[in-house]
């Protein structure tokens, strides 16, 4: 069954290149790093001292301060950029069928920073030390419900989890809600606000970031000899979508539209990528079936390229086995370069900046390139952005678990 068409109309983003979408496409095809040092928490006995943050983020620029206390930082992002998605959309919200818009949002880990807080808490104060807000504040669907509460969305209301899958994951089940008519619209996308003490000593305990502490900004860089493990980010991203029918009713303004996603499991190691690829395979063969097109057809793939000494080749690999000659004749990228990696949000920023690269025509660089790693020699687009007409594009999300995702997007034309 194809369905009905769904096509993007609203886009948000908060993320380490700019508080807005336009901020974030900004940043990108300038080829700007959003990796500083960290200075909101001690990090002297951390092996890892920087990440891709937010710069000069306040939540009393967007909540009331009672309001904030109640909301982690990982449902504040979802809600900042959800209400940017809907005012970009220009819908009016009085005038459609809100049991019929459904938020669809998912964030990989959840609140980190509420779970941390009130663990010291509830150990320095007992049990009176933890707030009754203490699980709302935490778990992973409450971005949603917050979104459906502010705006009075009855729709299909859940999250996906799936570590740094989530946010491709939840924006391709929007997807299937619309095109399958569960939906007429969705709010969908990925959270994340990991860049706590607890979290950069986690990731750091797996001996899983990157340890240039003398150059951050240089840290990620995917495909590089010298990489040396990724850089945690923070942010969210989110989608307006609808049903092709209904954006052309109100002459909505059309970013783009979604044609087919790809979902498989590796089935290997917690971690670790399959070195085969056969995982990621299945999801770009599936993404190409589902949108009814060739491996030929794709001109861009924003890649998960994470800068991790194994991952980067065996994505490689991958490309190179699902396209052939075809590989070397793609421009691909790592906006993790920029970015760092924001987990749980990772796959709906990245998917933003792929449906960006087809809108505008430019497909942003991966920064950092310096010392090409042999095993990796295919156009990364590196240093510059290169301007480019794109019909199709993908963009691949793999998550800790073996969780693949691959999306594909598409030029709108009527």
């Amino acid at each position: 069954m194809a369905g009905r068409r769904v096509v993007i109309t609203g886009i948000g983003a908060l993320t380490p290149l700019g508080k807005t979408a336009p901020d974030f496409w900004n940043g990108l095809i300038s080829g700007k790093s959003g990796v500083r040092p960290i200075e909101h928490f001690d990090t002297s006995d951390l092996p890892t001292k920087f990440a891709g943050q937010i710069e000069n983020y306040d939540s009393n620029d967007y909540f009331d301060r009672k309001e904030a206390r109640r909301l982690d930082p990982v449902t504040q992002y979802a809600m900042i950029t959800a209400d940017e998605a809907i005012a970009d959309s220009n819908v009016d919200l009085d005038s459609i069928d809100k049991d019929r818009v459904a938020v669809i949002v998912g964030t990989g880990i959840g609140g980190m920073n509420t779970f941390y807080e009130q663990s010291v808490s509830l150990h320095e104060n007992g049990s009176r030390g933890v707030t009754p807000f203490f699980i709302p504040m935490l778990i992973p669907d409450i971005p949603a419900g917050h979104i459906s509460i502010k705006h009075g969305f009855r729709g299909a209301n859940y999250c996906a989890v799936s570590a740094c899958a989530t946010g491709s994951h939840n924006i391709g089940l929007a997807y299937d809600s619309i095109r399958y008519g569960q939906s007429e619209m969705a709010v969908c996308g990925g959270t994340e606000a990991p860049v706590w003490r607890i979290g950069v000593a986690g990731f750091s305990a797996m001996r899983a970031l990157s340890r240039r502490n003398d150059e951050p900004e240089r840290a990620s860089r995917p495909f590089d000899k010298d990489r040396d493990g990724f850089v945690l980010g923070e942010g969210a991203s989110m989608f307006f979508l609808e049903s092709l029918d209904s954006a052309l009713e109100r002459n909505a303004r059309i970013y783009g539209e979604i044609v087919g996603y790809g979902f498989s499991a590796d089935a290997h190691h917690i971690t670790a990528p399959d070195p085969d690829g056969n995982g990621v395979i299945l999801a770009l063969n599936g993404a190409l079936k589902m949108a009814g097109i060739t491996a030929k057809d794709i001109d861009h793939i924003n890649m998960h390229g994470t800068s991790t000494p194994l991952g980067d080749i065996a994505e490689t690999n991958s490309i190179k086995k699902v396209f052939g000659d075809h590989a070397y004749k793609i421009n691909l990228n790592s906006t993790k370069s920029m970015t760092g990696h924001m987990l749980g949000a990772a796959g709906a920023a990245e998917s933003l900046a792929t449906v960006l690269a087809i809108y505008h025509s430019t497909i942003p660089p991966t920064i950092n390139q310096e010392n090409p790693d042999p095993e990796c020699d295919l156009n990364y687009t590196p240093n510059k952005p290169v301007e480019r007409d794109i019909t199709y594009a993908m963009n691949n999300a793999f998550g800790f678990g073996g969780h693949n995702t691959t999306l594909i997007f598409k030029k709108f034309e009527k």
